[in-house]
């Protein structure tokens, strides 16, 4: 079988998001929060690489005067043991704990203060992602009104997203002044977004979008920048945006996170979607917003050319932070195996490609209503965590042989996955 140098990463879905004046955590869903032993059978897979939460929301919960830091003394020092590297996350698609929120001024000194804390408490540990997909964060909370502070409006989408990535910029350097040699590995969702013809200016407008996480911290948001404009005109003072200039944070590594539906198709033909829902855009006032796989007619560009993209245009390593599919075991087995086979590819073309995250290690709840409301499904993931212990599926001999032997082989890998199959297709672009 074929040897690889990708590292196979790990990953536990450990969201902790506000909506309303209520919080939900995966990891007590899960059950993690309880089960330290699970970190054995992470190693028992192979992993050697994992992403792990240290969460603002759960160590200090009400103030950073009174942190708790028994759960994550314990799964470090565990993880420790088991020659586990941690990728530690300090905020997960949350807003923070009570005291603070993605739209306040006191988020970005509040997260540098606790990220100090951790550095200072763990100097062993070296890398870091201080807030998980800052754009996908801001979009939902700041832009789509779901997450809090249920924001409904471009000003608090840049806000929010700025303030996200002002506290990434000052969380890394408090913790590289306990620790000179941390490493930023900073995720986001890289889609690509589609649409008709009547919709190019949406479309541009998006697909520029998309990248603004790395954009604005490695410098390259500039007055030249297509949406520099935008920025300062939704309430982005020059200062903020200039302290990237004159002091970018280059991520050490780009964590790509991609799923079926990161690739988006746009059509104002409304009619043609009975019951969708329409949004208004900064350039359209009312369209249909659709996972492009299920549009009939509809381009797509697929991850190896999407992560090919992100190679080209800032040439820094890379990682496949999140493979995740919520589907049945046999297209979760496909999903995971051909974007393996992306990452194989892509590497031996000279792509700096350096881990592939198996995520989900136990499922995930609810994200297929965005974490909207609570308990309404269950995606397993290499374990079924529904029964009295968590229950290895499909995915455990897959991930375990892609870890520990550089590949897998099974029958039902040759067959095309339902996103290569006509089955897919909910809509149709072409006119009636």
């Amino acid at each position: 079988m074929k040897q690889t140098t990708i590292e196979i990463w790990g990953g536990v879905e450990c969201t902790c998001r506000r909506v309303g004046d209520a919080y939900s955590n995966q990891l007590t869903r899960n059950g993690h929060w309880e089960r330290v032993e699970d970190l054995d059978q992470f190693a028992a897979l192979g992993l050697r690489t994992l992403r792990y939460p240290i969460l603002w929301e759960h160590v200090a919960p009400e103030s950073l005067d009174r942190p708790d830091w028994r759960w994550a003394d314990e799964r470090l020092a565990r993880l420790r043991e088991l020659e586990i590297t941690p990728i530690v996350g300090l905020v997960h698609h949350g807003s923070g704990p009570r005291y603070t929120s993605l739209d306040q001024p006191s988020f970005a000194p509040g997260l540098a203060r606790y990220a100090r804390m951790v550095a200072e408490r763990y100097p062993w540990v070296m890398d870091y992602t201080p807030v998980n997909e800052p754009l996908t964060t801001a979009r939902f909370s700041g832009l789509y009104g779901l997450w809090y502070p249920h924001g409904r409006d471009d000003r608090t989408f840049v806000r929010t997203l700025l303030n996200q990535l002002h506290a990434t910029w000052q969380a890394m350097r408090a913790i590289r002044e306990v620790n000179p040699g941390a490493r930023l590995v900073q995720t986001e969702d890289l889609g690509q977004a589609h649409g008709t013809p009547a919709l190019a200016q949406q479309v541009e407008f998006e697909n520029h979008r998309r990248w603004l996480t790395f954009d604005i911290l490695t410098g390259n948001l500039t007055p030249s920048h297509p949406l520099w404009s935008y920025l300062r005109t939704h309430g982005i003072e020059e200062a903020e945006l200039q302290l990237f200039i004159d002091e970018p944070l280059p991520p050490d590594v780009l964590g790509i996170n991609h799923y079926a539906t990161s690739e988006r198709y746009l059509d104002e033909r409304l009619d043609l979607f009975p019951g969708a829902p329409a949004l208004r855009g900064l350039y359209h006032p009312a369209y249909a917003d659709f996972q492009a796989l299920r549009v009939e007619g509809a381009p797509t560009a697929g991850p190896e050319a999407l992560l090919r993209t992100v190679w080209e245009r800032y040439g820094l390593p890379l990682a496949i932070t999140e493979a995740h599919l919520g589907c049945t075991r046999e297209e979760q087995m496909r999903w995971l195996y051909q974007l393996w086979q992306v990452a194989n590819r892509l590497r031996d073309s000279g792509v700096d490609l350096r881990g592939f995250t198996v995520w989900s290690l136990l499922g995930a709840f609810d994200w297929d209503n965005l974490l909207t409301q609570d308990g309404a499904s269950y995606e397993p993931g290499v374990f079924d965590v529904r029964g009295a212990e968590p229950r290895p599926t499909a995915l455990h001999a897959l991930v375990q042989g892609l870890a520990q032997q550089g590949d897998y082989d099974h029958p039902v890998l040759t067959a095309p996955g339902w996103w290569q199959r006509p089955i897919r297709f909910d809509w149709s672009a072409k006119a009636a």
